[in-house]
């Protein structure tokens, strides 16, 4: 797999949403994705980065932005994550981690000494046309939601 850089196209996927239906990426051309993986539902870093774009939402939508989080949680989990917090944003459920592979961001990680695998914090500017405008790799969630509304505003 190539490694996507700004410009390239997204690639297309289909997960399902905390809904339980399908979300087609390429269903929302014509409109600036938001498209950002965190690693687990209801922690602290994943649930402040979700609240800023919660937060910020009348702003994301004014810059023609569909925000999507997607996580490897199941649908249960990303659906219990939305209620409990009141996101007004659609979460995927990505269990298999193909779309996090397939965007580059299922990675070897680190803590406490023991290695294994998981999703590296990262969000994707996709552009009305399909492809990526703007990638935010290891993802700081502290002014991460106003770094993403400048670069909409730079589209």
């Amino acid at each position: 797999m190539p490694e996507l850089k700004e410009g390239s196209k997204a690639p297309d996927f289909t997960l399902a949403t905390d809904t339980g239906d399908s979300l087609k990426l390429s269903s929302l051309a014509g409109n600036n994705v938001v498209l950002y993986f965190y690693p687990k539902a209801d922690t602290p870093g994943c649930t402040k980065e979700a609240c800023s774009f919660r937060d910020e939402f009348p702003r994301l939508g004014a810059a023609d932005a569909v925000v999507l989080g997607a996580s490897p949680d199941p649908v249960s989990a990303v659906a219990k994550f939305k209620a409990k917090y009141n996101l007004p944003f659609s979460l995927l459920a990505d269990e298999e981690h193909k779309v996090a592979e397939k965007y580059g961001v299922w990675v070897e990680k680190t803590n406490y000494g023991k290695t294994y695998m998981g999703v590296a914090r990262t969000t994707f500017i996709i552009g009305k046309d399909g492809r990526i405008a703007k990638i935010f790799p290891k993802v700081k969630v502290d002014g991460h939601t106003e770094e993403v509304l400048a670069a909409l505003a730079a589209l």
